[in-house]
């Protein structure tokens, strides 16, 4: 009788736990804005040899390089840093223990020690983002060509308040524009609000592709699946978006995905 009760309350606990909700990663994303070929090549060398290494040895493993395609003829141009984490505590613990590493210290001097005259980068901006609950981690994509052809978008979408804000990430969770994405197989790498960043209210979501042909192709589908027809004629999410901005990033080489 005892193993029998012993293996009941097993069973419930696995129960329970498997139950429990996910806890909802942090994202930090930073951007750096520079305007030359020098800087760039100054960016990739310290991201690539010095910082992700350095991150990878704290047990960051999903670290996310991309560049605006648009860079080949914008004058100013982008690189996007993202960094999962379990907490924003975790990102300041990054930077504490950056400053102990000696490889990294020496691996990133040129960067580290870049004169006002020749800095790397025009300025950096950083958002730090909050998982959607029913997307509370990052995934890796599920793509077969090469990175220098895929497509990884970018979307950013504002609302008039904070009230209307929440509507609309009602829509992605509740409202199931997140299972329509999964379905049509987007290949979404995080769903996520901004908590701090220089637009607000705002959420931020990443798609990627194969190439911009599919990617195309899934935006074509989107819009005429039948599930997307009825979520956005439904009044109960009507004008819950004020700004769009869309940005098509193209992963480093060195990118972990």
């Amino acid at each position: 009788m005892n193993f029998f009760f012993c293996l009941l309350a097993s069973l419930l606990l696995f129960s329970s736990s498997q139950l429990k909700p996910a806890k909802q990663s942090i994202y930090q994303l930073t951007v750096y804005h520079f305007t030359t070929a020098e800087q760039e090549k100054l960016l990739d060398n310290y991201l690539q040899h010095a910082l992700l290494p350095a991150l990878h040895r704290q047990n960051y493993s999903s670290i996310g390089v991309f560049k605006a395609i648009a860079n080949d003829t914008a004058k100013q141009k982008q690189i996007y840093v993202l960094i999962p984490a379990t907490s924003t505590e975790s990102f300041a613990a990054i930077t504490t223990k950056l400053e102990k590493d000696s490889d990294y210290l020496q691996a990133g001097k040129e960067y580290l020690d870049a004169v006002y005259t020749a800095a790397p980068y025009s300025r950096i901006e950083t958002i730090l983002l909050k998982a959607f609950h029913l997307a509370p981690t990052l995934t890796k994509p599920n793509l077969q060509s090469a990175k220098k052809e895929r497509v990884y978008e970018l979307r950013s979408y504002e609302s008039a308040t904070e009230k209307i804000f929440r509507n609309k990430v009602h829509m992605f969770n509740e409202g199931d524009e997140i299972g329509l994405f999964k379905r049509l197989n987007f290949n979404a790498i995080f769903y996520s609000e901004v908590i701090a960043g220089g637009k607000m209210p705002n959420l931020m979501y990443m798609t990627s592709f194969e190439n911009m042909d599919d990617r195309n192709a899934h935006w074509k589908a989107f819009g005429a699946d039948p599930q997307w027809k009825k979520l956005s004629g439904d009044p109960f999410y009507k004008n819950n978006v004020s700004h769009i901005d869309i940005t098509f990033l193209r992963p480093a080489d060195y990118s972990d995905y």
